[in-house]
């Protein structure tokens, strides 16, 4: 293995087009190879997104002994599938976030790379911004005394397109499991538990068969609680709010912030306010970079493959209460 990690990306779905030039961006990686199940589709991604070499299968690509790491950004339903056969080619994986369609399928993932020794690790990138580890070491030292609610909200609008594949059941679909499942993560992320019980309603699509729209609660054994609201329907936002018995924390843009953008976490303890500035960013840099610097240097991800599983738990528990 050379200093930079060669990465072969697993089909041509658009989220690529955020990791591929994170990963262009890098210091420690390069895109070496694209595939997709039609070859021609696979060399015009290629040809945009500036990558040597174009696969027409999933299998031609897991194949290559020219690659070191894969990104798997199939869609949610095919997350185990092509991820352990990545496993059992031995290649270490950065799969997309839903881990897998639940908890039990997200446990066959890891236990596939364990049993085989084998780097894996799940693409929430959110987690590497800066910011969510300043908002995080406020609450920490007391600056808005003991934590007692959070809440977080996800939501963007997609318009009558029925085609869009997270309107579809048959691909593991759904608001909490497109963006909802962020809320679930920061939240189990900020106060380093796991919920006690979860309370959910939520409205399932008529002509879809997933939720569109869902509300939750999730008690810790802390004592906090935390309130969600995600959904494929509603006005887009996408931000959170740790509030305490002496003052609360809002990061206004904390999913998807612009890269090319400083960020603010708002910070009122008492009667005084500050903004800390986080400068501009992109979190799937950070995030490709960790993967590959924990290949070269032999160390674990920083955000072990399991925290996927206990994600995937709470998400399991919210669904199965509007289902």
């Amino acid at each position: 293995m050379s200093d930079k990690i060669r990465w072969g990306i697993l089909s041509t779905a658009n989220i690529g087009r955020r990791v591929i030039p994170a990963i262009h961006a890098s210091h420690n990686g390069e895109v070496a190879a694209v595939c997709s199940r039609s070859l021609e589709r696979a060399r015009e991604f290629a040809v945009e997104q500036n990558v040597p070499r174009a696969y027409g299968s999933y299998e031609e690509l897991l194949a290559d002994e020219a690659i070191d790491a894969i990104y798997n950004p199939t869609p949610n339903s095919m997350h185990a599938e092509w991820s352990i056969k990545a496993a059992e080619a031995g290649i270490p994986t950065l799969c997309e976030k839903p881990f897998a369609r639940d908890a039990p399928e997200a446990q066959s993932i890891v236990d596939a790379f364990a049993s085989r020794s084998v780097p894996l690790a799940e693409a929430f990138m959110y987690r590497f911004h800066p910011q969510h580890a300043k908002a995080r070491e406020i609450a920490a030292a007391g600056g808005i005394g003991e934590l007692q609610l959070i809440s977080s909200s996800f939501t963007f609008p997609i318009r009558g397109d029925t085609e869009n594949i997270r309107l579809s059941k048959e691909l593991a679909g759904g608001a909490l499991m497109d963006v909802g499942c962020y809320c679930v993560n920061l939240m189990r992320f900020m106060t380093g538990e796991e919920p006690r019980r979860v309370t959910a309603s939520g409205h399932i699509g008529t002509a879809t068969g997933v939720d569109e729209a869902l509300v939750a609660t999730l008690e810790f054994p802390s004592g906090v609680f935390g309130h969600l609201e995600t959904g494929l329907r509603a006005y887009r936002q996408h931000a959170y709010t740790l509030k305490g018995t002496r003052g609360m924390i809002t990061v206004p843009s904390s999913f998807v912030p612009d890269k090319a953008a400083d960020t603010l976490v708002r910070h009122w303890q008492d009667d005084h306010y500050a903004e800390h500035v986080i400068p501009a960013i992109d979190h799937y840099q950070l995030m490709v970079e960790d993967f590959a610097d924990a290949l070269l240097k032999r160390r674990p991800p920083r955000f072990a493959p399991t925290d996927a599983v206990s994600n995937m738990k709470v998400v399991d528990q919210l669904l199965a209460q509007i289902a």
